[in-house]
């Protein structure tokens, strides 16, 4: 008889970077610059490129401040009940 395999749904924890913000800060920013790129490459409207990154920016910068303030202020927590126990 066969052992039954059972299925991991969840992905391990990763280690959160020394610096979340800047460095989430810093890869919208390139691929901001990016669309700019692919935009006067494409014959676009430089203006209207660079309008389209900077509101890309700020949302992708906006959703992931919010997430990283959560994540880490979930481990302080986690941390903190784990030395009450």
């Amino acid at each position: 008889m066969t052992r039954t395999r059972h299925l991991r749904w969840r992905s391990p924890e990763r280690t959160i970077p020394k610096h979340p913000y800047r460095d989430s800060l810093l890869l919208y920013a390139f691929l901001a610059v990016l669309v700019v790129v692919v935009a006067w490459l494409g014959g676009g409207s430089i203006v209207r490129g660079v309008v389209i990154a900077v509101a890309a920016w700020l949302a992708a910068s906006a959703w992931s401040v919010v997430r990283w303030r959560q994540r880490l202020q979930r481990s302080t927590r986690d941390e903190s009940l784990g030395e009450r126990r």
